[in-house]
């Protein structure tokens, strides 16, 4: 099942890192619809640190992601993870591709990253 949303790009922040390597970035689109919302996604590992390159607040996109939920210490956290990020009305929609954190799978198109 795909799930995508579109909407503006309302926030774009710091690149965070860890000691092991592992990078993310979080970003928040608001959707337009009757009842605009904010929704907080996350790109992560090395193509975090290429989503500002090709992404700016401001920019309308769609938004292809995963829902991602895990429990820790008896607490449960749910993430949505960008796996694609095209602006709308790009010649070129594969041009801000993010690929999914948890396969190994590349998303096959021709994007710069």
């Amino acid at each position: 099942m795909e799930l995508k949303l579109n909407g503006t790009i309302k926030l774009i922040n710091e690149l965070q890192t860890w000691d092991s390597g592992f990078s993310k970035r979080e970003f928040v689109i608001t959707t337009q619809e009757q009842y605009p919302q904010d929704v907080k996604f996350e790109v992560v590992k090395d193509k975090a640190t290429d989503f500002e390159k090709y992404n700016k607040v401001g920019d309308n996109v769609d938004v292809k992601f995963n829902v991602r939920g895990n429990e820790y210490n008896g607490k449960y956290y749910v993430n949505l993870q960008a796996w694609h990020v095209a602006k709308v009305g790009s010649a070129n929609n594969a041009q801000t591709t993010q690929t999914n954190s948890v396969t190994t799978e590349e998303v096959a198109d021709d994007s710069p990253f």
